[in-house]
């Protein structure tokens, strides 16, 4: 006889929040990499300080997205 909640627990689907993952990961190190590169390279703190919102913003989308999802 087939347990309904162990198949339904294989069977999960990937939602559009899971898929965004990649995504963010990705804006996280570009938004690192650029804030590192404008603040300290280039010496131009205001957009340096605009990429490192952008790299917190996706950073606490990964945690929320981490901590809804366990």
């Amino acid at each position: 006889m087939n347990d309904l909640d162990r198949t339904a627990e294989n069977t999960v689907a990937t939602t559009p929040v899971s898929r965004m993952r990649p995504l963010l990961w990705l804006v996280l190190i570009v938004g690192v990499a650029a804030n590192v590169t404008l603040s300290n390279v280039l010496g131009n703190p205001w957009a340096g300080s605009a990429f490192g919102v952008l790299a917190l913003a996706s950073g606490a989308a990964l945690a929320v997205n981490h901590y809804r999802n366990r």
